[in-house]
C-alpha cells in the first residue's frame, strides 16, 4: 500500500476542508439567518462540482490502473477514493444538522418552510390552483414498469422516485418525476397570514399533486423519494484537425450529459425494493459512491433562498465605492494616460470598466480592442460593449475560451454573436488553456498610437464581481502594455513566442520568474539580510514551487499566505516550514486575488496575477502577472494585505491536522478583513463633496 508524505496534503482532502469552511460559515450564528442558508447552498454546489471533476478523474485513474500522481503525494487514488468518502459522509451528518437547526431559527423568526402534509385549507386551495396552473403542465410522469429499460438519469437533476401500493392485492409500482427547478422556483411563498411567512418546496407541491398524476390507477399509497445522479463532467475532445475548437467542444457537452456517474444520492428513508430497483436498473448496486441523504437534494438551490423576513435576515448592502481618481476625469483615457489605477472588486463598482469599454466604443480615437475571456455574465454588459464597439467601426478581436469548464455552453453562444457582428474571434491556443485577464485597447492620439491595458485577477463578469474579490490594474505605461501587445500577438500566431521583461507569462518564464524571486529571499536571508515573501492566491498545489517555500523558510525568509482554497504546503513543520504561516478567509465575499510581495533587499515588488500555484496553471495555461510599480498603489496592496493577515474573525488556520481553527488574535488586535478593506478603501478613495466635508 502506498505511504502517504506528511509534508503535504493531498489536494482532494485539501479541497474537502476548504468546503468544511463554508459550511462553517452555515453553523456561524453570527452570519445572517439567509445567508447561513446560502452558504448551505453553496457547499452544496461546490460538493456536486468536486464529484462531477475530481471524484471523476481519481476514478478513471483507477480505472486505468494509475497508481499515483505528483499531486497525490504518495497515495493511490483508490486510497483517496475512500478518504473522501469518508469525510463527506461525515460532512453530510454536520449538514443535516445545521439544516434542522436553521429551519428552527427560521420559526424563530416566524418564517416556515412546511410540508405538503401540514398545509391549512386555504393554503391547500392556493397551492391546488399552483400545482394545476404552474406545475402540472410541465411535469412528465414516467412509468418505470412498462418501460423495457431504465431511462437514463440527467446530470445533476432531482428526481422523485415514485413508490405506489394497492392494499387489496399487495400490487406495487415505481414511477419518475423530474422536478422542473430549470423552469420553476424550488421555493413557493405562500400568502402571508397574521404575519407569518410560510414557504413550500416544489418538491411537496409535486408530492401534494402525486394522487391527482396518478389519478387511473387507483392505488391506496402514493409516496416519493428524492434521487439524484453526480456525473463525470470531463470532456473528451477528441484530436481531429480537421473539425474546429467549436465543433468538438459542442460534441463533447453532448457526451458529458451520459458521462460516468461519480455519486449517487438518495432518500435514506426510501424502501428497500424502490431502492434495490433503482440501484440494480441504473448498474449502481456496488457503486462505492452511494449516498443517503435526507428528504431534499440540490440544496445548492438554497443560494436563492427567498429572503421574506427583516432586514437583518441578509448581510447588509455596502454600496460600491467610487474612485475619485475616475471621477474627476471626464475621459476614462485621461485619467488612465496620466496616472495607473488599480480597482479592487466588489468593493469598487465594476461598471468603470464597461464605461471605458463604452467610451472606447463612440471614441473615434480608437481603433480596436483586444480581450482574452473566459468566464462572462448571462447577459453580458462587457460582451454587449464590445458588439457596440464593433457596429461602430472598431477593429474587434476576443479569445473567447471554449474549454472554461461549465461555462462552455455559454462561451459558445457568445462566440456565435460576436461572429455574427463581424468581430474576429482568435482560437484558443492548442494545448493550453487561456486563463489570463487581458485587455487592450489602441487609440491613435495625434500621429502615434497609445495602448492601454487592463490585467486583472479574475474575470471580466460583472455578475461574479459582485461577490468575487478581484484586482484589477487599468494602465497605459508603455513598458506593461507593449509586453500585453506580445501576448496578443502570440495568442493570435501561435508561433510567435516573446520574451517578456516586464509581465510573468505562463508557460513561458512565470515559473521560473517566481522561483527566481524566492532564491532572491532565501540569498538575503543567508546574508542576514531581511527577507520576507507574502502571497495571497486561491489555491497551492505545486510541488516544486511548494518545495521552494519550505526551502526559503529553511533559510530563514518569513512567509505569510492567505490561501482560500486548497493548500498542499503543511506550515509549522520544524526543520521545514516553521517559518510559514498560512491563513484561509471565508466571509461574505470569495477571495479570489492573487497577489505577491517580494522584500527584494528593501526593494520591494509586487505582482497580481490570474494564476494560482498548480500545474495547471503554470505549465498547461496561459496567465499573466503584471507588476506594480506606482507606489502608491504598491502601499494600497500592502494594506490590502496587511489587513488580510489581520484577520481575527474569519481567518482559519491552515495546519496539518485540517481543522480548520478559527485565529483568534487579542482583543483590539484582529480585524474582520473584509470590512476594514471597504473602510479603508473608501478613505482612499471615495470623493468628499463640500456637503460631506
Amino acid at each position: 500500500m502506498a505511504k502517504k508524505n506528511k509534508s503535504y496534503i493531498n489536494r482532494e482532502i485539501s479541497w474537502l476542508s476548504f468546503n468544511a469552511r463554508v459550511l462553517q460559515e452555515a453553523a456561524d450564528p453570527s452570519v445572517p439567518l439567509v445567508e447561513r442558508l446560502k452558504f448551505l447552498g453553496i457547499f452544496s454546489s461546490n460538493l456536486d462540482e468536486f464529484y462531477r471533476v475530481r471524484v471523476g478523474t481519481l476514478q478513471r485513474m483507477q480505472k486505468a490502473g494509475v497508481r499515483s500522481k505528483s499531486y497525490l503525494f504518495g497515495e493511490t487514488p483508490a486510497q483517496v477514493l475512500k478518504e473522501i468518502q469518508e469525510i463527506v459522509l461525515q460532512q453530510r451528518q454536520e449538514f443535516d444538522k445545521i439544516f434542522t437547526e436553521l429551519y428552527e431559527e427560521l420559526a424563530r423568526h416566524r418564517i416556515f418552510v412546511i410540508n405538503e402534509k401540514q398545509l391549512t385549507d386555504e393554503q391547500a386551495r392556493f397551492i391546488l390552483n399552483y400545482f394545476q396552473q404552474e406545475v402540472r403542465p410541465r411535469l412528465v410522469p414516467i412509468i418505470l414498469s412498462s418501460l423495457p429499460e431504465f431511462p437514463d438519469l440527467k446530470n445533476q437533476v432531482i428526481y422523485l422516485a415514485i413508490h405506489l401500493f394497492r392494499e387489496r392485492d399487495q400490487k406495487v409500482k415505481f414511477a419518475l418525476i423530474e422536478i422542473p427547478v430549470d423552469v420553476l422556483p424550488r421555493f413557493i411563498v405562500l400568502p402571508e397570514t397574521d404575519s407569518v411567512k410560510n414557504i413550500i418546496m416544489l418538491d411537496d407541491v409535486i408530492r401534494f399533486g402525486l394522487k391527482d398524476i396518478f389519478a387511473t390507477f387507483d392505488f391506496d399509497k402514493i409516496e416519493a423519494y428524492t434521487i439524484k445522479l453526480t456525473r463525470d463532467a470531463e470532456l473528451d475532445i477528441e484530436d481531429d484537425v480537421t473539425k474546429s475548437d467549436f465543433e468538438k467542444i459542442s460534441k463533447s457537452l453532448k457526451q458529458r450529459k451520459t458521462g460516468q456517474p461519480v455519486r449517487f444520492v438518495y432518500d435514506r428513508e426510501m424502501p428497500a425494493d424502490l431502492l434495490e430497483f433503482i440501484l440494480k436498473s441504473n448498474k449502481l448496486k456496488s457503486f462505492d459512491n452511494s449516498i443517503p441523504g435526507g428528504r431534499y437534494h440540490n440544496a445548492k438551490d438554497f443560494i436563492n433562498f427567498p429572503n421574506v423576513g427583516d432586514p437583518s435576515l441578509v448581510y447588509p448592502k455596502s454600496p460600491p465605492l467610487r474612485h475619485e481618481w475616475f471621477e474627476k476625469h471626464k475621459s476614462m483615457f485621461n485619467a488612465i494616460y496620466e496616472k495607473d489605477v488599480l480597482l479592487v472588486y466588489p468593493y469598487n463598482s465594476f461598471h468603470y470598466l464597461t464605461d471605458l469599454l463604452r467610451e472606447a466604443a463612440i471614441d473615434p480615437k480608437v481603433i480596436s480592442i483586444k480581450m482574452a475571456l473566459y468566464r462572462v455574465a448571462k447577459h453580458s454588459n462587457v460582451v454587449n460593449a464590445l458588439i457596440n464597439a464593433r457596429r461602430n467601426g472598431k477593429r474587434i478581436s476576443v479569445l473567447l475560451e471554449l474549454k472554461a469548464r461549465f461555462d462552455e455552453e455559454a462561451n459558445i453562444y457568445w462566440t456565435e454573436r460576436l461572429e455574427e457582428e463581424g468581430a474576429h474571434l482568435v482560437n484558443s491556443v492548442p494545448g493550453l488553456k487561456v486563463h489570463a485577464k487581458l485587455c487592450l485597447i489602441t487609440r491613435k492620439e495625434g500621429k502615434k498610437l497609445v495602448n492601454y491595458a487592463i490585467v486583472g485577477t479574475g474575470n471580466f463578469n460583472e455578475s461574479t464581481a459582485k461577490i468575487y474579490s478581484d484586482h484589477a490594474l487599468f494602465t497605459a505605461q508603455k513598458h506593461i502594455t507593449a509586453e500585453v501587445v506580445k501576448v496578443f500577438e502570440f495568442l493570435e500566431n501561435n508561433y510567435k513566442t516573446h520574451i517578456y521583461q516586464r509581465l510573468l507569462v505562463a508557460p513561458f518564464d512565470m515559473r521560473k520568474k517566481f522561483s527566481r524571486m524566492i532564491k532572491n529571499e532565501v540569498k538575503n536571508a543567508r546574508a542576514e539580510k531581511k527577507a520576507f515573501i507574502y502571497i495571497k492566491l486561491n489555491n497551492l498545489v505545486d510541488r516544486k514551487m511548494i518545495d521552494k517555500l519550505y526551502e526559503a523558510s529553511q533559510a530563514g525568509v518569513k512567509i505569510k499566505m492567505i490561501i482560500r482554497g486548497i493548500c498542499s504546503l503543511v506550515p509549522g513543520i520544524d526543520g521545514l516550514s516553521e517559518n510559514i504561516e498560512v491563513i484561509s478567509i471565508v466571509d461574505k465575499y470569495l477571495e479570489h486575488s492573487r497577489i505577491f510581495i517580494f522584500c527584494n533587499g528593501g526593494d520591494e515588488q509586487y505582482f497580481i496575477s490570474s494564476a494560482d500555484w498548480m500545474i495547471r496553471n503554470l505549465d498547461n495555461r496561459v496567465e499573466v502577472a503584471v507588476p506594480i510599480y506606482d507606489k502608491d498603489l504598491q502601499d494600497e496592496l500592502k494594506q490590502f494585505m496587511m489587513l488580510q493577515f489581520s484577520d481575527g474573525k474569519k481567518a482559519r488556520i491552515i495546519n496539518a491536522e485540517q481543522d480548520n481553527r478559527y485565529r483568534r488574535l487579542p482583543p483590539g488586535q484582529g480585524v474582520r478583513a473584509q470590512e476594514a478593506i471597504y473602510d479603508m478603501l473608501k478613505k482612499r478613495h471615495e470623493p468628499v463633496h463640500s456637503s460631506e466635508a
